[in-house]
C-alpha cells in the first residue's frame, strides 16, 4: 500500500533491542500497528553488543572515546559483517514477516548515507583522538531512494554504515545518522529507541520534557557523558533543521513503540522539543531544587542540575 505525503518518522533501534527475541517481536509488533496508519516510516539501527562479541570473537580489542568506537580497517570489516550481514538482515526478515513492506539497506545505497571522514574527536577529557574509519553523515546525502521507496509503501531499514564520495566505507554512529536523517527527510518527528526510560535525573526518573537548550545544558555542564553525547548531539541537529520533536524512549513494549511515534511521549519516555520548555525537579541527592529548560541558559552554579545520561546515578555509555 502506497502512502501519503506526510512527513515521515524516523525511528532508530539500538542494538540491544535487536538482540533478544522479546524485544525483536516487541520492536516489530509496535512497528507494524505505526505502518498500519499509513505514516510513512524510515528505521536506522545499531548492533553495539553484537560488534563488540564479533570483535571478541576474532581477537580484536573494542576501543570506544565518548560512546564512539574507534575504528580502524580490521575493526571495520566486523562492523561491516555484522550490521549489514547480521543484523540488517534479521530485522528486516522479521518485519516481513509481520507483513511490514521492509527493504534493508546500509548508506552505501544510491549514496543514501554519504559520509566524510570523521575528524579527529575532542574528548570530553580534553585528549584529541583519531577515530579511524568514522564518517559523518554529509549535507548533501541523496534522499531520493527512501523518498522513493516510502512513497511506494516500503519501509527502508538502515544499518548504520556510510560511504564516501570515493566508494570507501565508514562506520557511522546510529544516533547520528538518525538525527541526519530525520532532517535531511524533514520528519516529524525522531524516535530513539533502546532499553533506557529516556533520560533520567539523579533520583532515576524520567524527565519527561526537556527542550533544546536543555540539552545543550547537559553537554555543556559535562552531566552527559559516553554514549549519550552523540545521542543528544544528534536530537540538536535535528532540531535545529527543522524536526518538530524528538522522544527517547524504552522500546521493549509495543505500546511504548506506538505511544512514542504518535502521541505527547509514553511515561517511560523524554520527549524533547525546540520549543523552550522548561522543567524543575528536586534532587533526591542534595535536596536542591535542580532547572532544566528555559533556565538552563543560567550559569551553572544558579541552576546545579544534575542529570543522568542514562540511568539513576553515574552515566553509563549507551552503544549503538
Amino acid at each position: 500500500m502506497a502512502v501519503t505525503s506526510a512527513r515521515p518518522l524516523v525511528l532508530k533501534l539500538g542494538g540491544e533491542l535487536l538482540e533478544d527475541r522479546g524485544n525483536l517481536a516487541a520492536v516489530v509488533a509496535g512497528v507494524a500497528s505505526i505502518v498500519k496508519s499509513g505514516a510513512p516510516v524510515v528505521m536506522i539501527h545499531g548492533g553495539g553488543k553484537e560488534i563488540d562479541a564479533a570483535l571478541k570473537r576474532a581477537g580484536i580489542e573494542t576501543r570506544q572515546v565518548d560512546g564512539l568506537r574507534i575504528t580502524d580497517e580490521a575493526t571495520l570489516d566486523v562492523v561491516v559483517a555484522v550490521l549489514a550481514g547480521a543484523v540488517n538482515t534479521r530485522l528486516v526478515a522479521a518485519l516481513n514477516a509481520a507483513k511490514v513492506s521492509a527493504v534493508g539497506l546500509t548508506g552505501a545505497d544510491a549514496s543514501c548515507g554519504l559520509s566524510d571522514q570523521a575528524a579527529p574527536h575532542r574528548a570530553v577529557d580534553g585528549r584529541l583522538v583519531d577515530l579511524g574509519r568514522v564518517g559523518v553523515p554529509c549535507g548533501d546525502t541523496d534522499m531520493r531512494l527512501l523518498q522513493t521507496l516510502m512513497k511506494d509503501g516500503f519501509v527502508p531499514v538502515l544499518a548504520c554504515i556510510g560511504m564516501g564520495r570515493e566508494g570507501q566505507l565508514f562506520n557511522v554512529n546510529a544516533d547520528t545518522l538518525a538525527g541526519h536523517l530525520a532532517a535531511r527527510l524533514g520528519a516529524r518527528r525522531l524516535v530513539m529507541a533502546g532499553t533506557t526510560a529516556g533520560v533520567l535525573g539523579d533520583n532515576g526518573a524520567t524527565l519527561p520534557v526537556l527542550d533544546a537548550p536543555a540539552i545543550a545544558a547537559l553537554v555543556a555542564q559535562g552531566t552527559a557523558t559516553a554514549g549519550m553525547i552523540a545521542k543528544l548531539r544528534a536530537c540538536e541537529h535535528a532540531l535545529a533543521n527543522g524536526v518538530d520533536e524528538v522522544v527517547i524512549v524504552d522500546g521493549r513494549t509495543e505500546s511504548a513503540l506506538v505511544a512514542a511515534a504518535n502521541s505527547d511521549a509514553p511515561n517511560a519516555a523524554t520527549r524533547i522539543t525546540g520549543r523552550p520548555e522548561g522543567l524543575r525537579y528536586r534532587s533526591m541527592s542534595t535536596g536542591e531544587i535542580n532547572c532544566l529548560g528555559r533556565s538552563v541558559l543560567d550559569t551553572r552554579e544558579r541552576c546545579g542540575a544534575s542529570v543522568s545520561a542514562s540511568g539513576g546515578g553515574a552515566p553509563r555509555e549507551i552503544k549503538k
